[in-house]
């Protein structure tokens, strides 16, 4: 604008009639001259507007690629997933036999969960876990690698998974986190019979439907029960825990669920080893496992059973007595509906392993504290009695304390 104000000026200076009068040199020089200072000063204005604007430029770019690698951060923090959970136990257990007393404490479980959505159909799962605090060469405890599989969403009823994952058996198997139970110690029954926490290699399919009905079927490797020893046909003793596991015979599993009654869930899981020791010939040819669960809850009282069963067939399993194993258990619990924050539980158990150690029944009492939903603090007393006489040295009165967590 100041560069037109001022060429109009020299415009009708040049235009005025010849009989006005007419400026001198020196005038003419010293207009354009200013001329000249007004134009020098507009390109400087317009030069620092350029740098302005090529410095706003730079900033609304620099802006952009700040608000992209948030949202970039965004989508990884919400695509993987950390989680886990742990446990500590103190044990304080008074057998008939002093050589059998237990006074000791135990950072039991220490758990992480690691997992990754791929995409919303896709997506990966594991865990990793620390038992007994101490792992290695005459440590108490072990590094294991419990799941750790692919998962796919193939419909909003339907879904597969392959690699290393939780068979679908019991209550505690796939969901044994320390505020989900009752008692300090995971009952016995499944740890015996259904010998929790109880992993294989494979392939699954679970699906579900509107009215309460769920199903899964899975083919997986198998148990590798020794066959001699001291743990002969004992079935915890069989896991092979995915390590350079023998493959020779696969199992399979399934498992039908219903919970289409409020406050009601029901399930029933038959698994087939073709062979539970992966080795032809040494009397055990077969086993089949069956088991059953339910709970029931309504306002704060809670009422839950399991039985299961193996069957194994073979000469030497039927001459050690050990075809048949079977355990069971009945849990009455009350929650205090006035905070929800306290539960007390009773538990009777009944279990016949392979071994006369494991044959036994025992009673237990106990609470649970829960200052958060995620943590809790338990007490329980239990009373063990052997069915053999030769055990009864293991029998025992104690009470145990514990806190965990999960998140």
């Amino acid at each position: 604008m100041r560069l037109h104000r001022a060429i109009v000026p020299l415009a009708l200076l040049f235009a005025l009639p010849v009989q006005a009068q007419t400026p001198s040199l020196e005038e003419v020089w010293a207009i354009v001259q200013q001329q000249q200072r007004e134009i020098d000063a507009l390109k400087q204005q317009l030069a620092t507007a350029e740098a302005e604007l090529a410095e706003a430029d730079r900033q609304i770019e620099a802006t952009g690629d700040y608000v992209e690698s948030l949202s970039v951060s965004t989508a990884v923090e919400s695509a993987t997933h950390i989680g886990g959970y742990g446990e500590v136990h103190y044990n304080n257990l008074d057998a008939d036999d002093s050589a059998n007393d237990l006074d000791q404490v135990d950072f039991h479980r220490f758990v992480l969960f690691f997992g990754h959505d791929f995409t919303d159909k896709v997506r990966f799962f594991s865990e990793l876990e620390l038992e007994h605090s101490l792992a290695g060469d005459g440590a108490p405890g072990e590094v294991e690698l419990e799941q750790a599989y692919v998962e796919f969403l193939l419909s909003d009823t339907l879904s597969a998974k392959t690699g290393l994952f939780l068979l679908p058996i019991g209550l505690l198997n796939e969901t044994h986190e320390p505020p989900t139970f009752y008692g300090v110690e995971r009952n016995s029954v499944e740890s015996v019979i259904i010998p929790s926490t109880w992993w294989e290699a494979g392939a699954a399919l679970t699906g579900h439907n509107d009215a309460g009905l769920s199903w899964d079927l899975a083919l997986h490797s198998g148990l590798a029960m020794p066959t001699s020893g001291g743990s002969a046909f004992r079935v915890r003793s069989g896991r092979q825990k995915v390590a350079e596991a023998l493959a020779s015979d696969p199992a399979v599993t399934a498992r039908v669920g219903y919970t289409g009654i409020p406050g009601l869930s029901v399930a029933a899981s038959v698994q087939y080893q073709s062979d539970p020791s992966q080795v032809a010939g040494d009397g055990l040819d077969s086993g089949l496992l069956f088991e059953t669960h339910a709970a029931y809850s309504v306002g704060g009282f809670s009422l839950t059973g399991l039985y299961a069963r193996w069957e194994f067939d073979g000469t030497a399993v039927e001459a050690a007595g050990a075809d048949t194993q079977t355990g069971w258990y009945v849990e009455p619990s009350y929650r205090i509906a006035t905070d929800g924050r306290w539960g007390f539980y009773g538990r009777y158990e009944d279990v016949e392993g392979a071994r006369t150690q494991d044959q036994y029944s025992q009673w237990e009492l106990g609470f649970n504290y829960w200052p958060i939903d995620d943590v809790v603090l338990k007490f329980d007393w239990r009373s063990r009695d052997h069915a053999v006489s030769a055990e009864s040295g293991r029998d025992f009165d104690g009470f145990d304390l514990g806190v965990g967590y999960q998140f």
